[in-house]
């Protein structure tokens, strides 16, 4: 069994999917790969079925719809946390991760619990964004500091990995964020459980292929959610 796992959600990323397997598995750093597929009505799921026929170290879940980023991201961690593995890596399915940071996550873990890859220590590192979206997410950001106390730079980056022992103490008790907010609210648990976290920076690439999954409704959701967070966790 490899140390570490990198889990992948995905929904209509089969234009993605493929050239992101393989960039993963062509670092050579012995990780398994599992894709949580939400039914892509473009096939997502058949493809990665093909590249875990050609390579061992791919694996999917097949689910039977598409309900949110937190309920996928349950779905892996209730499948990778049964397993051996000591490192648990999550990132997009849509080349906006750049998997070259995958080494400088595995280093940093063995230091602390929870790595949280950041778009904004020491500066702004985005590419191809409008100002609109910059704004929407910083404005996100400081919203879910205020809320929370969180005294980190992207609390709602989705690049970042966990120790085993920090993820299942969180994961036991489930989650109440299915969309966007899910980020703020393992990395809340975590904070608040007393673990040690710490932020590197990370380019992010806005997708090039394929549209993205933000909408008004996430929004609303994660306006309302994090405040279900602060008073409840």
């Amino acid at each position: 069994m490899n140390k570490s796992v990198v889990i992948i959600p995905t929904y209509n990323e089969a234009d993605n999917i493929g050239n992101l397997v393989r960039k993963i598995l062509a670092l050579n750093l012995g990780s398994d790969i599992l894709v949580i597929d939400d039914n892509s009505p473009d096939g997502t799921g058949r493809l990665v079925d093909a590249l875990s026929q050609e390579y061992p170290e791919v694996k999917i879940v097949h689910r039977n719809r598409k309900s949110g980023l937190g309920a996928a991201y349950s779905a892996g961690f209730k499948k990778v946390l049964a397993l051996d593995y000591e490192y648990i890596i999550c990132m997009d399915g849509d080349l906006s991760h750049d998997p070259e940071y995958i080494g400088d996550f595995l280093d940093k873990i063995s230091g602390c619990d929870m790595v949280l890859g950041s778009r904004f220590l020491n500066g702004i590192h985005i590419i191809n964004w409008s100002f609109f979206r910059l704004s929407l997410s910083l404005s996100a950001i400081r919203y879910v500091r205020m809320v929370t106390g969180l005294p980190f730079t992207d609390p709602l980056g989705g690049f970042r990995c966990f120790s085993k022992r920090a993820l299942a103490s969180i994961a036991a008790g489930g989650f109440i964020s299915k969309g966007y907010i899910f980020q703020a609210e393992t990395l809340y648990k975590i904070y608040k459980k007393g673990y040690k976290i710490e932020e590197m920076p990370i380019t992010f690439i806005d997708r090039c292929i394929g549209k993205s999954k933000l909408s008004v409704g996430i929004i609303l959701e994660a306006l309302f959610r994090i405040l279900v967070l602060r008073f409840k966790v």
